[in-house]
């Protein structure tokens, strides 16, 4: 689960990590107050209005300005970014509506370097990832200058060693002076703790900024949480989800118990399995289709969420064809085939379908489907099933 930038700094403050002041705004009304409020607090002329959605690449893309003529210009900036559809290489050409903004204190900026923390699930282990190169697109870096970039990886008994935060602040450069030294380990140490105490996946400081005065700020935040630790955090997940930047397909398939992913093809797909269902999908593209989404119903899905998942299938009006492919070890063919059958006609469904079923009562399974008097194909092998719906769908 992502949050916004105000909230993760929300969350830094619990932990002790430095962040500039800034409060969020959810309409124009609240940014005059807000501003004057920082411009008096902190000293500062400048205040800086912050586009918030789940997306990086905001300044580049018109939603970060600086405002420097006091409460009224940081209203006609933030006027100009509220309610504006952002584009950035991360929501792709369509862009995301701004909802939200942060109105947060302008800071005087010496040089801005990169942290991030997050798990390398090849050693399995928290890893440290930082750079001198802040403000940037770390893929870039990575890929021209793979030398600026260190990875450190934290043993779990031992957490992150005061001799790796030590090495850290070597390569980033912040070992010059003892406060701007003492700053960083506090500003590592909290990034630490707050990582796994509150499960995050992903913690992503860009820029990471040393200040004039030799202070270190996170300037930027961008928290992931583990999904799979929802059930020690249901309240403050709940408190910091936000529906509008969320596919509301994908909300409804986690409450059901169903993984989904909508995706921008035209085949939607119903698998038992993360595993099988990429290789489906990987499947599909090879024989010249797209996949619409990524649907995992599990090993014991059963007829009502079968029926469900066909539902969010067809919500996607860009869905021309289904392809259902099933290896039933625990899942059982007969059930999977109940559910076909029934979401088809409940739902009245007018695509091709396209059923591949191999396993447990597989013989059954595959009887229901010839006796429903549905137009539905069989499929042999992934392989053939594959063929058979990229086929009915240009046909």
């Amino acid at each position: 689960m992502k949050i916004h930038e105000y909230q993760a700094k929300q969350v830094f403050r619990r932990y002790d990590i430095p962040v500039p002041q800034g409060q969020p705004a959810f309409n124009l009304d609240e940014v005059p107050a807000i501003a004057k409020k920082l411009i008096d607090e902190t000293g500062s002329p400048v205040v800086v209005v912050k586009a918030q959605i789940h997306a990086g690449g905001r300044g580049k893309g018109g939603g970060v300005k600086l405002a420097k003529g006091g409460p009224e210009d940081a209203k006609a900036v933030a006027e100009k970014i509220l309610g504006m559809q952002l584009v950035t290489k991360q929501t792709g050409p369509a862009g995301q509506k701004i909802r939200r903004i942060f109105i947060e204190q302008g800071v005087d900026i010496d040089r801005e370097c990169y942290f991030a923390m997050l798990v390398d699930r090849e050693v399995r282990r928290v890893c440290v990832i930082a750079s001198r190169e802040g403000g940037m697109d770390i893929e870039e870096v990575a890929e021209q200058h793979p030398e600026k970039i260190l990875t450190v990886h934290v043993d779990p008994l031992l957490g992150l060693a005061p001799y790796q935060v030590r090495k850290l602040a070597y390569f980033l450069g912040l070992a010059g002076s003892k406060e701007t030294y003492a700053s960083f380990a506090k500003f590592a140490d909290g990034i630490y703790k707050c990582f796994t105490a509150e499960d995050c996946s992903m913690i992503e400081v860009n820029p990471l900024l040393v200040t004039k005065q030799g202070t270190v700020l996170a300037l930027d935040g961008k928290v992931t949480f583990d999904d799979n630790a929802e059930f020690r955090h249901k309240a403050s997940f709940a408190e910091l989800r936000d529906p509008d930047e969320e596919d509301p397909v994908e909300l409804e398939a986690k409450n059901v118990g169903l993984s989904y992913v909508s995706l921008d093809g035209n085949i939607g797909c119903l698998v038992n399995g993360a595993g099988l269902a990429m290789a489906t999908m990987d499947i599909i593209k090879h024989y010249g289709g797209e996949p619409a989404n990524f649907l995992d119903v599990g090993g014991g899905a059963t007829q009502e969420q079968v029926t469900q998942a066909f539902r969010m299938i067809l919500s996607d009006s860009g869905v021309k064809g289904i392809f259902v492919n099933i290896f039933g070890g625990i899942m059982r063919c007969d059930v999977v085939a109940n559910g076909v059958v029934a979401a088809a006609k409940e739902l009245g469904l007018k695509v091709p379908l396209v059923v591949r079923l191999e396993g447990t009562n597989v013989e059954a399974g595959r009887r229901i489907l010839d006796e429903s008097g549905l137009k539905i194909q069989s499929a042999s092998s992934m392989a053939d099933g594959a063929q058979k719906i990229v086929a009915a769908i240009k046909a």
